[in-house]
């Protein structure tokens, strides 16, 4: 089989239809020149240059293979270019799972970051809830990860990405929605919509929690696991709900959204989560523009 640089010296031939010229191109002598070419020849047992003294012309076959070897060449040349960048992390495929609520406003800021640092990486995103993106990572099915705390695998590394706080989700023709700010009191016997306990361990957990601390307890009617789900529930006037700040990007009609006036605020976190082992350069270019982010 053929060599690069025998291809670089035909095609070089070939272009000038020159030896000396062809020669100083390749920074080269003419004699090691003219011997690469007949190595080629007698490899393709084809005759590729009709040499005289005075004149060089490319063969029928020479015509044939010139253009398949500038080809070869190009091929090659983009082919280490692309391994030194996907080398260096500024090109490649990144591989990056996230929770659906990340989606909201978190995510989008994260991407357009990614496509303006890193504008020869292709980001392959995925969606899934947190217990199956550890596993996808664990796996290697992911190489980063958006996931909701915490991350307590030896095997992982993360810091958190975003802290935000809850608010009060409540139906537009609901009394409270005629205030500005509610009290967790507020929140009292009233009817609820909470998170699965399983299916959404983080919210539910957190909520709880927020809740158990001011004595409060609200009337759960409902259980559900994603958030624009629960703010299904919440426009159709089942009950009131706390959710993150960013649901209300998803502008629900008929869903009046509400701060609260907490003594002790329990933010809802997102941490970027990775393998310690991993071996995709793009992880750390990730964790600059994360660091960077607005």
């Amino acid at each position: 089989m053929f060599e690069l640089s025998q291809i670089r010296c035909f095609v070089a031939v070939a272009e000038e239809l020159h030896f000396g010229r062809a020669a100083a191109r390749l920074n080269m002598t003419q004699p090691p020149l003219s011997r690469q070419i007949q190595v080629l020849e007698r490899i393709l047992d084809a005759q590729l240059l009709d040499r005289t003294s005075r004149s060089v012309r490319l063969t029928a076959a020479g015509r044939s293979f010139l253009p398949e070897a500038q080809r070869i060449l190009r091929l090659a040349e983009t082919a280490a270019h692309v391994t030194r960048q996907v080398a260096a992390g500024r090109a490649g495929v990144l591989k990056l799972g996230f929770t659906a609520a990340s989606a909201y406003d978190f995510l989008p800021r994260l991407v357009t970051a990614c496509r303006a640092g890193m504008p020869e990486v292709t980001l392959a995103l995925r969606e899934m809830v947190t217990r199956d993106l550890i596993e996808g990572l664990l796996s290697g099915q992911i190489d980063a990860a958006l996931v909701r705390p915490p991350v307590t695998h030896p095997d992982l590394a993360a810091v958190r990405a975003l802290a935000e706080p809850l608010v009060a989700a409540i139906p537009a023709g609901h009394p409270l929605a005629a205030r500005e700010r509610l009290a967790l009191a507020d929140l009292d016997g009233a009817p609820f919509v909470a998170y699965a306990p399983q299916e959404a361990r983080y919210f539910h957990d957190l909520v709880v929690a927020l809740l158990t601390e001011a004595g409060v307890q609200p009337r759960a009617l409902q259980q559900l696991t994603q958030i624009h789900s629960i703010l299904a529930l919440v426009r159709a006037g089942i009950g009131l709900a706390l959710v993150p700040a960013a649901a209300e990007r998803l502008r629900f009609e008929g869903v009046a959204f509400r701060p609260l006036a907490l003594l002790r605020p329990r933010p809802a976190e997102l941490h970027l989560a990775w393998r310690r082992d991993h071996d995709n350069p793009l992880v750390e270019p990730l964790r600059t523009i994360l660091d960077h982010l607005p």
